[in-house]
C-alpha cells in the first residue's frame, strides 16, 4: 500500500535512504546522493508539504518517494532533446527502497498515474539501475537537465517523461 508519509515515519525513511545510498555507491553511482542526501531537513520539509509517500505492508515501510504536482523549475531548460508535452505534469523524485520489494517503481508510477496522466522524472547519468527501470516502465528519455536548487544545484541529470494516453 502507498500512503502519504508522516513525521512518525522519519526514522524508517532515514534507514531506507541510507540503504539506497549504499546500493547506489556499490553499483557505480556514489555521487548522486553522496553520504547524506536527501538530508533529514529535506525529508521533513517534504513530509510537511505532503509531498512524501511511503510503500508499506504488514512488515513495515519498504520504500519512499516524493510526488509533486505542478511545474518544476529544474525542468524549464532541457538540452539535447525536448519534452514530449508541456501539459500539466507530476514529478517523481527521491525514489528509494530497502531492496525487499521488486517492482517498486512500477507501483509508484501506477499510483501517480491515478492522479495525473503526465509524469516526469530525472536521474543521475551514473544511475544505470534507475535508467533501466524507467525504460521498463515506459518512460521516454527526453534530454539532459541541470538541477537548479538545493545542495545538488548545478548537477546534470537525464530527464524522462511518461504520458498515459
Amino acid at each position: 500500500m502507498i500512503r502519504q508519509a508522516t513525521s512518525s515515519d522519519l526514522s524508517h525513511i532515514l534507514v531506507i535512504y541510507a540503504h539506497a545510498r549504499r546500493f547506489m555507491a556499490e553499483h557505480g553511482n556514489p555521487t548522486q546522493w553522496g553520504n547524506a542526501r536527501p538530508t533529514e531537513a529535506d525529508i521533513s520539509a517534504r513530509i510537511a508539504r505532503n509531498e512524501l509517500f511511503v510503500l508499506e505492508d504488514s512488515d513495515g515501510i519498504h520504500g519512499v518517494f516524493a510526488f509533486i504536482l505542478g511545474e518544476d523549475p529544474t525542468y524549464h531548460v532541457i538540452e539535447n532533446g525536448q519534452w514530449l508535452s508541456d501539459a500539466p505534469y507530476g514529478t517523481i523524485h527521491a525514489v528509494a527502497s530497502d531492496g525487499s520489494i521488486h517492482g517498486f517503481l512500477t507501483q509508484i508510477v501506477m499510483y501517480c498515474l491515478q492522479t495525473i496522466r503526465h509524469l516526469r522524472i530525472d536521474t543521475h547519468p551514473d544511475n544505470l539501475s534507475m535508467q533501466k527501470a524507467l525504460a521498463k516502465n515506459g518512460y521516454t528519455f527526453c534530454g539532459k537537465i541541470t538541477l537548479c536548487s538545493g545542495s545538488e544545484a548545478g548537477d546534470p541529470r537525464f530527464a524522462y517523461q511518461k504520458i498515459l494516453n
